[in-house]
């Protein structure tokens, strides 16, 4: 697999309303993990929309990551100003992401014009890439759902990884461990 896009919820579907919420280092735990492996295996490219949350957590990652590891980052985001009813300091780390990434292309000319924007979003992340990675509860899909059902559907060979809250919870428990006063 040589390029993957991630995704998962949006900061509010997890309750998560503040850049610096404990719970956001245990999410980007699990993520790391997983992209290291596959950067490993020959990952080369991580493509992302830019919504806040997870896919914004995703770019803080890949762009630590690349100052051990030769990955990329593409932003895509459905339309142009996509942050434009965001909170100020979310427009500005999107817009710091987006300065720093290897690639910016907004899929739409203009502003949101509709729902077909993001259906075609899905579309186009599925056909450009080699598989997902989602951070999803199959109980609680929230907006993942989308995302999911277009690459289950993809009619090429497409992997689908899914982080669920079982391995946030490892992520958690590996954290704690790794503190020498775990042990004490």
């Amino acid at each position: 697999m040589k390029i993957v896009t991630v995704s998962g919820y949006k900061s509010m579907e997890l309750g998560i309303f503040k850049e610096n919420d404990p719970r956001i280092t245990f999410i980007k735990a699990a993520i790391e993990k997983r992209l290291i492996t596959f950067i490993e295996e020959g990952l080369e490219w991580v493509l992302i929309s830019g919504q806040m949350g997870v896919e914004m957590w995703t770019a803080d990652i890949v762009l630590d990551l690349q100052e051990t590891y030769d990955i990329k980052l593409g932003v895509f985001p459905p339309f142009e100003n996509q942050d434009n009813r965001w909170p100020d300091n979310l427009k500005e780390k999107y817009q710091e992401i987006i300065m720093v990434a290897d690639f910016y292309q907004p899929l739409y000319k203009g502003d949101y014009k509709g729902p077909f924007q993001f259906k075609a979003k899905n579309m186009w992340f599925v056909e450009k890439s080699d598989g997902c990675l989602l951070l999803m509860d199959d109980e609680y899909p929230g907006s993942n759902k989308f995302l999911y059902e277009a690459a289950k559907a993809s009619e090429k060979s497409y992997e689908i990884f899914i982080i669920t809250p079982a391995d946030l919870d490892d992520a958690v428990e590996e954290m704690r461990m790794s503190d020498p006063d775990y042990w004490v």
